[in-house]
């Protein structure tokens, strides 16, 4: 059997999943596209994530996709307008909560955003402005802790609103709509 890999930008309110055992009903990838089975999402975005989201039937590209060198970057939309001071904390790395102990991120690259990409979409209306601003960072980590990203920006004092992961590796979420699913030969790392 050949294997087969696919870069899906995955919609708001879906799970990183194609089966959910519980009660409540929710979106699944499947609704999205046929994918063969055995198909497997490497790495997850939770429910309230939007973004690049790779896809393969080969466990052993899942691994190599998610190893520590494999850098995965984010554009968060923060409530407030975000400091540089903030920025070169998230840097440095922040403290945040794993798994009930406390864990200090590893080093990454950070940045302002001013201008944001057509291709990620409006998304899902967070607020109005009476709510006061809100502004945009890049995060680019080589580590995946649950929910890591949305921490991190906490940890400086700007919560996460919305979190839109662009680029795993060499792969980009640019030339996919929302919904959007992209078969593809290989994953550049």
């Amino acid at each position: 059997m050949e294997h087969q890999h696919f870069m899906l930008h995955k919609p708001h309110g879906y799970l990183s999943q194609f089966v959910y055992e519980l009660k409540r009903k929710k979106k699944l990838l499947g609704e999205l596209y046929p994918f063969p089975v055995g198909t497997m999402a490497i790495g997850r975005l939770d429910e309230d994530s939007e973004g690049l989201l790779l896809l393969t039937t080969d466990g052993k590209v899942s691994e190599q996709v998610r190893r520590k060198t494999v850098e995965k970057e984010y554009y968060a939309q923060v409530d407030g307008i975000i400091t540089q001071e903030a920025v070169e904390k998230l840097q440095k790395g922040v403290e945040i909560g794993v798994n009930g102990t406390k864990y200090l991120t590893r080093n990454c690259s950070a940045k302002l955003i001013i201008d944001l990409p057509n291709y990620i979409g409006p998304g899902r209306r967070i607020r109005d402005d009476r709510h006061g601003p809100t502004s945009w960072v890049s995060i680019t980590v080589t580590e995946g802790k649950f929910r890591q990203v949305r921490k991190m920006t906490a940890a400086v004092g700007f919560p996460t609103l919305r979190l839109i992961r662009i680029r795993v590796g060499e792969n980009y979420l640019e030339g996919l709509n929302v919904g959007d699913v992209k078969k593809v030969n290989v994953f550049p790392l």
